[in-house]
């Protein structure tokens, strides 16, 4: 395996130092990186770089199995790199569905033969995603793919007594049920976040209410079973203030915040391009300001991309006939650096906590999200802050170009990802996969 020297570079945005890469570990970190570099070690200049621990996003869309079309576990892992991930967890709402020990090994096995990230498959709270039978949790959490995340995202698990369930289920296994909070019968047709916008271009509404009512169900299940809840991607004032609440009560939950949700509002569904459905709703600018507090303050407790890959026939149609989605593992660093580093809201070592380190105790992932200190496994990310591009789906590694940044200027880029000391990222191109795969 090929050893790096990373020179003058800066942890967590700290104090410039030298970082040896070795053996898959971090093996040294100042005058002493130096020193025990060997001869063939490749040196890449850190000046005026950050490096933070490899990034872990709780909520990714791999597609695959069932819809390769739109994304594949390889493609979807090189975009990941890329973004500056080492590790991902691919949700259930694939074909055929992640509900079976059986098929989370399949996804976790194509992640491991991609080795561009690790993979953790999310694994179905129901059969099929119908919110009626609890899936095999209990025999996905004994598989090779070692599920902790349970979700039926993309569907709400609309059923209380099917919820009670299945919080007290996967306390067997520390496990955690990932709400996709959205009741059914508020969102019937909905189209767009219901206020004056959708008003005004004739579109059906998706109130808030919907999302808050399921989050305030849960977080009082959660407290009264003793067991562990995850909202998935928050988008509301209302719902930052519910999670706050339980949070001061002792309730065991976390939360999470897309970037698309920090930084975009319903007023981009003026011009009709379905890019910019998605679900949960873009939101008024009142509730991203709320989000960007919640991040802020901790309530929110990590960024995740909730990256949706979509073919163009799914979504360069009329808006009703459109999918759902957005990309997102590509810009997702980018786009929180702008929102919350740039205006002096949060540190590059908020941005650790947020984007590595709580996601991966989240989801249970022992080697990712660690401090950048000696003898910790090498999951690492490089990022030149300064730099500023352009946004062009079509070069981006994921298959789809559903991506609402299109034209726009975003701070920041990925310079190099570490996978266990294995360059997968380098100047900002992925490595070739020959090099990639172990």
């Amino acid at each position: 395996m090929t050893d790096y020297l990373l020179t003058d570079v800066s942890p967590l945005g700290e104090a410039a130092t030298d970082v040896l890469l070795a053996d898959g570990r971090i093996a040294a970190l100042g005058a002493d990186a130096r020193a025990r570099a060997n001869d063939d070690a490749v040196t890449i200049d850190g000046a005026g770089l950050v490096l933070l621990p490899g990034l872990v996003d709780l909520h990714t869309h791999l597609r695959e199995p069932g819809r390769e079309d739109a994304e594949t576990i390889r493609t979807g892992t090189r975009a990941a790199a890329l973004g500056g991930f080492t590790a991902v967890h691919a949700m259930a709402n694939t074909s055929p569905t992640q509900d079976t020990a059986g098929v989370v090994e399949q996804v976790w096995r194509l992640g491991r033969e991609a080795g561009w990230v690790d993979v953790h498959p999310v694994g179905a709270v129901t059969v099929g995603l119908e919110g009626e039978r609890l899936a095999e949790l209990g025999a996905m959490a004994d598989s090779q793919a070692q599920v902790r995340v349970f979700s039926d995202d993309g569907r709400c698990v609309h059923d209380p007594v099917v919820m009670r369930r299945a919080l007290e289920y996967v306390k067997a296994f520390d496990g955690v049920v990932a709400q996709h909070a959205q009741e059914p019968r508020l969102t019937e047709g909905a189209q767009m976040h219901e206020g004056v916008v959708s008003a005004e271009l004739g579109l059906a509404g998706w109130p808030a209410v919907a999302e808050e009512a399921i989050i305030a169900r849960d977080v009082l299940l959660a407290e009264h079973v003793g067991s562990r809840l995850h909202v998935c991607h928050l988008s509301t004032a209302g719902s930052v203030e519910i999670v706050r609440w339980a949070k001061s009560r002792g309730i065991d939950v976390t939360a999470e915040a897309t970037p698309h949700h920090l930084v975009l509002t319903d007023e981009e569904a003026r011009g009709y391009d379905p890019v910019f459905k998605v679900n949960p709703p873009l939101r008024t600018q009142a509730d991203v300001d709320a989000v960007r507090a919640g991040l802020e303050d901790g309530t929110i407790d990590i960024v995740a991309t909730d990256h949706a890959p979509h073919t163009r026939e799914d979504k360069d149609c009329e808006w009703a006939a459109a999918a759902f989605g957005m990309t997102g593992l590509e810009t997702a660093l980018s786009v929180v650096q702008e929102t919350m580093v740039d205006t002096g809201r949060m540190t590059w070592a908020d941005v650790a906590r947020v984007l590595s380190t709580n996601p991966a105790r989240i989801g249970r992932v022992a080697d990712h999200g660690r401090p950048v200190a000696v003898g910790e496994p090498a999951n690492l990310v490089l990022v030149d802050p300064a730099a500023r591009r352009t946004v062009v789906p079509e070069e981006q590694a994921t298959k789809s170009t559903n991506s609402p940044f299109r034209g726009r200027e975003l701070h920041g880029r990925v310079v190099a990802t570490f996978l266990r000391g294995r360059a997968t990222v380098l100047d900002g191109a992925p490595v070739d996969e020959s090099q990639v795969v172990a």
